[in-house]
Protein backbone atom coordinates (compact mmCIF):
# COMPACT_ATOMS: atom_id res chain seq x y z
CA UNK A 1 0.00 0.00 0.00
CA UNK A 2 1.52 3.72 -1.19
CA UNK A 3 1.35 5.70 1.66
CA UNK A 4 0.31 9.28 0.18
CA UNK A 5 2.82 12.11 0.49
CA UNK A 6 2.69 15.18 2.37
CA UNK A 7 -0.29 17.66 2.29
CA UNK A 8 1.10 20.17 -0.30
CA UNK A 9 0.09 22.65 2.74
CA UNK A 10 3.05 22.03 4.96
CA UNK A 11 5.98 23.96 3.15
CA UNK A 12 3.03 26.94 2.79
CA UNK A 13 2.70 26.96 6.48
CA UNK A 14 6.16 26.43 7.66
CA UNK A 15 7.48 29.52 4.78
CA UNK A 16 4.51 31.58 6.10
CA UNK A 17 5.35 30.74 10.26
CA UNK A 18 9.21 31.39 9.52
CA UNK A 19 8.23 34.82 7.65
CA UNK A 20 6.12 36.28 10.22
CA UNK A 21 8.52 35.22 13.15
CA UNK A 22 11.21 37.28 11.31
CA UNK A 23 8.48 40.25 10.69
CA UNK A 24 7.25 39.86 14.50
CA UNK A 25 11.04 40.45 15.33
CA UNK A 26 11.12 43.64 12.82
CA UNK A 27 7.54 45.21 14.32
CA UNK A 28 9.00 44.53 18.00
CA UNK A 29 11.98 46.70 17.31
CA UNK A 30 10.47 49.33 15.26
CA UNK A 31 7.32 49.31 18.17
CA UNK A 32 9.34 49.47 20.97
CA UNK A 33 11.17 52.58 19.57
CA UNK A 34 7.54 54.20 18.66
CA UNK A 35 6.45 53.67 21.46
CA UNK A 36 8.86 54.71 23.88
CA UNK A 37 9.01 57.89 21.16
CA UNK A 38 5.27 58.12 21.93
CA UNK A 39 4.61 57.00 25.58
CA UNK A 40 7.76 56.78 27.25
CA UNK A 41 8.17 53.14 29.29
CA UNK A 42 4.50 52.01 29.02
CA UNK A 43 4.26 52.92 25.25
CA UNK A 44 7.29 50.30 25.16
CA UNK A 45 5.96 47.30 27.08
CA UNK A 46 2.91 48.19 25.24
CA UNK A 47 4.29 47.79 21.85
CA UNK A 48 6.05 44.54 22.36
CA UNK A 49 3.37 42.72 24.07
CA UNK A 50 0.97 43.78 21.52
CA UNK A 51 3.78 42.56 18.82
CA UNK A 52 4.01 39.70 20.76
CA UNK A 53 0.05 38.53 21.36
CA UNK A 54 -0.22 39.37 17.12
CA UNK A 55 2.06 36.64 16.73
CA UNK A 56 1.26 34.42 19.33
CA UNK A 57 -2.58 34.27 17.99
CA UNK A 58 -1.89 34.20 14.00
CA UNK A 59 0.65 31.82 14.75
CA UNK A 60 -1.38 29.16 16.54
CA UNK A 61 -3.79 28.11 13.47
CA UNK A 62 -1.08 27.38 11.12
CA UNK A 63 0.49 25.30 14.07
CA UNK A 64 -2.65 23.79 14.61
CA UNK A 65 -2.50 22.46 10.45
CA UNK A 66 1.29 21.47 10.87
CA UNK A 67 0.30 19.18 13.97
CA UNK A 68 -2.69 18.06 12.12
CA UNK A 69 -1.09 17.00 8.94
CA UNK A 70 1.32 14.37 10.49
CA UNK A 71 -1.40 11.96 10.22
CA UNK A 72 -2.26 12.89 6.41
CA UNK A 73 -3.03 9.59 5.17
CA UNK A 74 -4.83 8.25 8.10
CA UNK A 75 -8.35 7.24 8.23
CA UNK A 76 -9.00 9.58 10.88
CA UNK A 77 -7.00 12.65 9.60
CA UNK A 78 -9.89 15.03 8.33
CA UNK A 79 -11.60 14.50 12.40
CA UNK A 80 -8.00 14.91 13.46
CA UNK A 81 -7.53 18.08 11.31
CA UNK A 82 -10.54 19.45 11.99
CA UNK A 83 -10.25 18.90 16.03
CA UNK A 84 -6.75 20.20 15.67
CA UNK A 85 -7.91 23.33 13.79
CA UNK A 86 -11.12 24.11 16.37
CA UNK A 87 -9.09 23.10 19.45
CA UNK A 88 -6.39 26.31 18.13
CA UNK A 89 -9.20 28.40 17.61
CA UNK A 90 -10.92 27.23 21.17
CA UNK A 91 -7.54 27.88 22.39
CA UNK A 92 -7.36 31.46 21.24
CA UNK A 93 -10.29 32.23 22.57
CA UNK A 94 -9.13 31.15 25.91
CA UNK A 95 -5.42 32.73 25.68
CA UNK A 96 -8.00 36.07 24.37
CA UNK A 97 -10.21 36.07 27.67
CA UNK A 98 -7.14 35.57 29.95
CA UNK A 99 -5.04 38.31 28.20
CA UNK A 100 -8.18 40.64 28.49
CA UNK A 101 -8.70 40.22 31.62
CA UNK A 102 -4.83 40.35 32.91
CA UNK A 103 -4.28 43.18 30.82
CA UNK A 104 -7.67 45.41 31.54
CA UNK A 105 -6.65 48.37 33.66
CA UNK A 106 -3.14 47.56 34.15
CA UNK A 107 -0.44 51.18 34.50
CA UNK A 108 1.67 50.17 32.57
CA UNK A 109 -0.02 49.61 29.23
CA UNK A 110 -0.78 52.22 27.09
CA UNK A 111 -3.96 51.05 24.96
CA UNK A 112 -3.21 53.41 21.85
CA UNK A 113 0.00 51.70 21.27
CA UNK A 114 -1.25 48.51 22.41
CA UNK A 115 -4.07 48.57 20.13
CA UNK A 116 -1.74 49.86 16.78
CA UNK A 117 0.90 47.15 17.68
CA UNK A 118 -1.97 44.52 17.55
CA UNK A 119 -3.38 45.91 13.98
CA UNK A 120 0.20 46.38 12.58
CA UNK A 121 0.78 42.54 13.39
CA UNK A 122 -1.90 41.25 11.66
CA UNK A 123 -1.89 43.77 8.76
CA UNK A 124 1.80 42.20 8.38
CA UNK A 125 1.27 38.77 9.27
CA UNK A 126 -1.99 38.96 6.66
CA UNK A 127 0.22 40.31 3.81
CA UNK A 128 2.81 37.76 4.15
CA UNK A 129 0.65 35.07 3.96
CA UNK A 130 -0.87 36.45 0.75
CA UNK A 131 2.62 36.99 -0.44
CA UNK A 132 3.06 33.23 0.13
CA UNK A 133 -0.21 32.09 -1.31
CA UNK A 134 0.57 34.06 -4.50
CA UNK A 135 4.18 32.86 -4.95
CA UNK A 136 2.89 29.19 -3.88
CA UNK A 137 2.40 26.75 -7.17
CA UNK A 138 -0.21 24.62 -5.23
CA UNK A 139 -1.73 22.18 -7.57
CA UNK A 140 -5.58 22.32 -7.83
CA UNK A 141 -6.18 18.68 -9.22
CA UNK A 142 -3.98 15.72 -8.85
CA UNK A 143 -4.36 12.40 -10.51
CA UNK A 144 -7.84 12.43 -12.03
CA UNK A 145 -8.97 10.31 -14.31
CA UNK A 146 -12.13 11.07 -16.74
CA UNK A 147 -14.60 8.43 -16.87
CA UNK A 148 -14.82 7.09 -20.43
CA UNK A 149 -16.95 8.20 -23.09
CA UNK A 150 -19.96 6.37 -23.37
CA UNK A 151 -21.49 7.65 -26.83
CA UNK A 152 -20.00 6.56 -30.03
CA UNK A 153 -17.97 9.84 -31.79
CA UNK A 154 -19.09 8.80 -35.07
CA UNK A 155 -23.26 8.99 -34.24
CA UNK A 156 -22.76 13.18 -34.06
Amino acid sequence: MNTPARPTSTPLLRRTLILSAIATGVLAVLGALIGWAVAGQEGLISALVGVLLSAVFLAITAISILIANRWYGDDLYVPIFFGAVLGGWLLKFVIFLVVLATLRGQPWIQPQVFFFAILAGIIVTLIIDVVVMMRSRMPNVSDVSLPESTEDSSDS
